[in-house]
């Protein structure tokens, strides 16, 4: 956002998880990745996320949600964002509103200020209502060209595909273990990744965090807590140093989803420390992962397995190269910046994808 005054960006998080770097969920490190671009810009970013957040911008902080998220629970949480939201407009000149949570139709502001909603999520989650606002200035954007061809006639502005932060390059000597991480739930699959491993006979590390909703506690009660014994592993949540010295040091890393990911920025991490990733074909996973030079696609257990026991025959430089050349956070924040640019001066870009 360059040769114009500085713009004032409004950006709401999914307010059951606190926004910050290191967040486990990936909605919650774009946002994060963004307001810290915005502030080192010079931009005035305000930010409504839970308490625990940590942002570089001005945090406008709503109370954590603790123990089981439930009905009563989710509408506190949308009241308090509402809430926030009025006060902020109120006392603050906002060019652009920028939201990131699947529930954004609960929280969306009144028309005035452009709205700009990132679809993190397959589209088949959201409300039908939810990728046809009726609100005026409201323009959606997918994370994906996998996602944004599940909706085709839906009003989409054209893909942003999600980046990280580069790590330096060192030399890979991987200890031996295949990583596992994200959120832990139905969908994201991983006892499929403990079974991979124990069949391939290789260590396997589960590391990230499960969500206090009642399906993801059963799921790691009943599915994961069974497989997990010496040599494969729950470490929980993992941040900063210690995740990228885990991620340098591991064979592989192993994403089983059987969801239809719009995006993985577990992938592209790993990708972007010289480790390959062995995926199931799940929605935009493919544009990820090329088959043979920076990982392999498998399609159930057996095949994971079979290459887990192949991991080694690809060259970690394919990984950093893949990384650099398409999955680096400075040309996904330089898109976004063009697109507040576009959006607050009332010049979105068209026609839709």
């Amino acid at each position: 956002m360059t040769g114009r005054k500085p713009l004032s960006v409004l950006s709401i998080a999914y307010p059951f998880a606190p926004a910050r770097m290191d967040a486990i969920g990936g909605a919650e490190q774009i946002l994060a990745q963004l307001d810290r671009a915005l502030a080192a810009a010079g931009h005035r970013s305000t930010v409504i996320a839970a308490d625990g957040s940590n942002v570089a911008g001005h945090l406008v902080a709503i109370p954590a949600v603790t123990g089981i998220i439930d009905s009563a629970a989710r509408a506190r949480a949308y009241s308090n964002v509402r809430m926030a939201v009025s006060a902020v407009l109120a006392r603050e000149r906002i060019d652009l509103i920028h939201l990131h949570g699947l529930d954004f139709t609960e929280y969306l502001p009144a028309p005035g200020v452009p709205v700009l909603v990132t679809l993190h999520l397959p589209l088949s989650l959201y409300p039908a209502a939810a990728l046809r606002p009726a609100r005026t200035d409201t323009w959606l954007v997918p994370v994906s060209a996998s996602q944004a061809r599940d909706g085709p006639g839906l009003p989409l502005l054209p893909a942003i595909e999600n980046g990280v932060d580069l790590p330096p390059c060192r030399p890979h000597a991987h200890r031996g273990y295949a990583l596992a991480l994200g959120r832990v739930c139905p969908e994201k699959n991983f006892a499929d990744a403990l079974d991979a491993a124990r069949s391939a006979g290789c260590p396997l590390l589960l590391a990230g965090g499960v969500y206090d909703y009642p399906e993801h506690l059963s799921y790691f009660a009943t599915e994961i807590a069974p497989r997990l014994d010496r040599t494969h592993r729950w470490i929980g949540w993992i941040a900063g140093a210690r995740k990228r010295r885990l991620l340098a040091a591991a064979r592989c890393v192993l994403i089983p989803s059987r969801i239809a990911e719009t995006s993985s920025l577990v992938a592209m991490e790993a990708l972007a420390a010289g480790v390959p990733v062995i995926a199931y074909p799940a929605g935009a996973l493919p544009e990820i992962v090329e088959h043979g030079r920076t990982g392999f696609m498998a399609e159930d257990v057996a095949s994971m397995a079979d290459a887990l026991r192949d991991a080694g025959r690809i060259d970690p430089e394919n990984c950093r190269r893949a990384a650099r050349e398409r999955f680096c956070a400075q040309r996904m924040i330089e898109e976004y910046f063009g697109l507040y640019d576009r959006l607050a001066a009332g010049r979105p870009q068209s026609p839709y994808s």
